[in-house]
């Protein structure tokens, strides 16, 4: 599945590190992995990163950084969610370009849980008396997790962000940890962009297809998941359109909904863009082709609609009618002009 959460009741620190090494996150209490995101009217690909601990050595950003906030006071002590650095998250997130969590207590413990099964530290940055910034991480056995830089928006021009991220590697490398999992950064949107340019020479990223880590070195905006799903959809299109037959390609608004806690144990469908036997967004036509860079295949489906919602997106380039539910596969195949043939008789028969 792309999209999935567990909220364990425990997690050893091995445990910890094999969710790490699968490409998985936490948020709360929560455990969770996603390859894509919607932010404002686009879906892109999530691509998980990890940084090599034992290549690693200081870059000329850490040593400029580390000279530049020499003024400051840093420390690293085991997690305590105060007044203070709630204060300061509040300051902080008014300067982002997503919702975040509304506190670090959600962010880290949940709306409810006062007590964590993970083993978090924090570095805190004090000018003077005053804490101007805070970053928090989670130890397993071999693994760190890197989960939230926060930093005052007055104090923007020292890089507060890169040098808690800095500061959480070098701490790590201390231990000699394997492993330092920044989270992900997503391509063509250039907010993740700044963790590319952290410990470069030892970064490596988690390859969908594959699902293996290799050097950054071989990333390609050719290969990037969402990217390669639509352009095989767009080709199948094209194809089925020199035929006479009119599709849809949408955006899946509903892709992630496996990361709902309520629905976790549904397995809907997690493609975040499919193609439909119709031109009209309002006919719900219940087949529906993918492809899917995991095994190279397109995949024609007969989906259900589980639920319907009482708000739907009013962009049209987004299907959001209903939840839906892949109940079984009629087809699969990696030839384009093979699905093709076969969507088009399958609708010549239903007509």
């Amino acid at each position: 599945m792309f999209a999935q959460a567990r909220t364990p009741e425990q997690l050893i620190p091995q445990e910890l590190d094999a969710y790490l090494q699968q490409g998985w996150f936490r948020m709360g209490p929560r455990i969770f992995t996603t390859n894509f995101v919607h932010f404002k009217d686009q879906i892109y690909s999530t691509v998980w990163l990890r940084i090599l601990l034992n290549e690693y050595t200081p870059d000329n950003t850490q040593i400029k950084l580390f000279k530049r906030n020499v003024s400051f006071r840093t420390t690293i002590k085991p997690l305590e969610i105060t007044e203070e650095k709630e204060e300061l998250y509040a300051r902080y997130k008014q300067s982002l370009p997503f919702q975040p969590s509304d506190s670090i207590h959600q962010l880290l413990m949940g709306r409810t849980i006062s007590s964590s099964i993970y083993n978090t530290l924090e570095v805190n940055v004090h000018d003077g008396d005053k804490l101007i910034a805070c970053g928090f991480f989670d130890l397993g056995e071999t693994s760190a997790m890197g989960i939230s830089s926060i930093y005052d928006p007055a104090y923007k021009k020292y890089s507060l962000g890169k040098y808690l991220i800095y500061s959480k590697i070098q701490y790590c490398q201390n231990l000699n940890l394997r492993y330092f999992y920044p989270g992900y950064f997503v391509p063509g949107y250039s907010f993740f962009d700044y963790k590319l340019t952290i410990g470069r020479s030892a970064l490596e990223f988690l390859q969908l297809s594959s699902q293996q880590w290799l050097r950054i070195e071989h990333f390609s905006d050719n290969t990037i998941p969402y990217t390669v799903m639509l352009n095989k959809l767009l080709h199948i299109q094209k194809i089925l359109t020199a035929e006479n037959r009119n599709t849809r390609i949408a955006k899946y608004e509903y892709f992630d909904a496996n990361l709902i806690p309520d629905l976790r144990d549904a397995e809907l469908l997690d493609f975040p863009v499919m193609l439909f036997g119709t031109t009209e967004p309002e006919e719900n036509n219940n087949h529906i082709v993918v492809f899917d860079v995991r095994d190279g295949h397109y995949h024609l489906f007969s989906c259900l609609p589980i639920w319907k919602p009482n708000e739907t997106n009013p962009d049209t380039t987004f299907y959001s009618d209903y939840f839906l539910k892949a109940v079984y596969e009629i087809y699969d195949t990696p030839a384009a002009e093979e699905m093709a043939s076969v969507f088009s008789k399958l609708f010549m028969n239903m007509g």
